[in-house]
């Protein structure tokens, strides 16, 4: 392993310098597949406690991928009270990957080992995001990590035969922009998340 300041100074800038981008900025430049299977094989080094390697990504683009937006909203649609239901969310989600060139659905599949909790397995599925979310920054590829919708809603989980145990943790949508990146903050200063003992 190459270990010096040059090295660690690329790293500190792409992690510094990834931001998160709605795909309605996006510009509906696709990224070439073999980008994207060079990105999807960083996930497979997360760490990963007892090596159950718990992520799972369903990948969509192109037509699959506006297909399943409307399967999404169509679920949305099916499974909201009259009450609650709200057409511009309905519409949101139907357009929602139109600028996207790829879409991931991250799924925690739980390992069958009962001796590792259930918090690890959702930590080292998360990692491998990360180092997802990382490597498209590395490309100049924008990405947003999306909670919203049917994303933890039971009917999705059904629809990707999922188990008990098992967790949708977010759509990842993946594209290129032609905005300009935005200065990061954070809120909270790190003297006040980092204590020395």
């Amino acid at each position: 392993m190459i270990q010096n300041s040059e090295t660690f100074e690329i790293l500190k800038s792409i992690i510094e310098n990834r931001r998160t981008l709605k795909p309605e900025a996006m510009n509906g430049k696709q990224i070439p597949a073999d980008i994207f299977e060079q990105l999807v094989a960083l996930a497979d080094w997360a760490p990963t406690h007892g090596r159950t390697e718990p992520w799972r990504f369903f990948v969509y683009t192109g037509q699959a991928l506006i297909n399943f937006c409307r399967t999404h909203a169509d679920m949305y649609k099916a499974h909201s009270p009259e009450e609650t239901y709200n057409p511009a969310t309905y519409d949101n989600l139907l357009h929602k990957g139109d600028l996207a060139s790829h879409l991931v659905v991250a799924v925690m599949k739980r390992g069958s080992n009962p001796k590792i909790p259930l918090i690890e397995e959702i930590a080292s599925a998360s990692a491998s995001i990360e180092n997802v979310l990382l490597g498209a920054a590395s490309f100049g590829i924008s990405a947003m990590w999306n909670t919203g919708g049917m994303v933890h809603k039971t009917p999705m989980k059904e629809y990707f035969n999922l188990a008990e145990e098992d967790h949708i943790l977010g759509f990842i949508y993946f594209g290129y922009t032609d905005e300009p990146a935005k200065e990061g903050k954070r809120v909270v200063s790190l003297a006040e998340k980092v204590s020395y003992r």
